[in-house]
């Protein structure tokens, strides 16, 4: 992984998932992935990061900043529902071990990361692969337009 010259801790996000989500998102942008971060793609889950393959996959990626966010972890099987990949994103110093087989694994930190093991595949049924791809874009979309104008998009729901 690189890294980007220093830059101001104000301009990292402020929780230790987040910024490994960052760095989750910058590595699939690399490989040409549409990535969001902090989907909800059904009530009570909330994905670290969703992104969209060139080949049209959804791949899911939680981020676990250490053991007891792992541990406290009791979500994340409902999202293999919602995606053909699962990942898990560590920083250098989690223990790998911990993480059940077949699902893949992303070492990250605040500026980049690295795939380390692919998930093996899992297609997901055709409409819902249909719904998840028009959630996403309108989200995608209304977390854009929020960017350039804040006031006019104001208390919608996304």
């Amino acid at each position: 992984m690189e890294h980007d010259p220093p830059i101001s801790p104000d301009a990292l996000p402020a929780r230790p998932g987040e910024q490994l989500a960052r760095g989750v998102a910058r590595l699939l942008t690399t490989m040409g992935h549409a990535a969001l971060t902090e989907f909800v793609p059904a009530g009570g889950l909330r994905v670290d990061v969703i992104s969209i393959t060139p080949k049209g996959e959804i791949w899911v990626v939680e981020c676990k900043s250490c053991r007891a966010d792992y541990v406290a972890d009791r979500k994340w099987q409902g999202y293999l529902e919602f995606c053909d990949r699962f990942f898990w994103a560590v920083d250098a110093g989690f223990p790998d071990e911990m993480l059940p087989d077949g699902t893949g694994l992303i070492r990250a930190d605040p500026w980049g990361a690295e795939l380390i093991r692919t998930a093996p595949e899992q297609r997901l049924p055709a409409a819902r692969r249909a719904r998840l791809l028009r959630d996403i874009a309108r989200v995608s979309t209304m977390r854009l337009l929020a960017l350039k104008d804040p006031m006019g998009i104001s208390g919608a729901a996304f």
